[in-house]
């Protein structure tokens, strides 16, 4: 391997440097950039609380969005960072009120 290409700056190999972001979008990344720990934290905690609400019945994404109230690129976010650290399980499916199938999730 030549020098001109080291394994620190490939973006395989490096460690995240903010929250989740879509890279090819400069409002995205944008966002991404004005998040804090606390805050971070504080929007993952709005979806804990509203499923903890829902119990066993669960929500769909749709529903959190609904109920928290949360725009749709903010919940999905926070419900899959939860869901990748197994606070929140998938819990079925059930129709949105397009009638379209989705997962309702649920806490573990």
């Amino acid at each position: 391997m030549s020098d001109y290409y080291s394994l620190a700056a490939l973006p395989l190999f490096a460690a995240p440097q903010r929250a989740p972001a879509m890279q090819h979008s400069r409002t995205s990344m944008a966002a991404a950039d004005a998040l804090t720990p606390a805050t971070l934290n504080a929007l993952q905690r709005q979806v804990v609380e509203h499923l903890h609400q829902c119990g066993e019945h669960g929500a769909t994404d749709e529903e959190m969005q609904v109920g928290i109230p949360m725009e749709p690129n903010t919940q999905r976010p926070r419900r899959r960072e939860l869901a990748k650290r197994g606070l929140v399980v998938e819990a079925g499916e059930r129709k949105t009120r397009s009638g379209k199938k989705a997962t309702v999730w649920r806490l573990a």
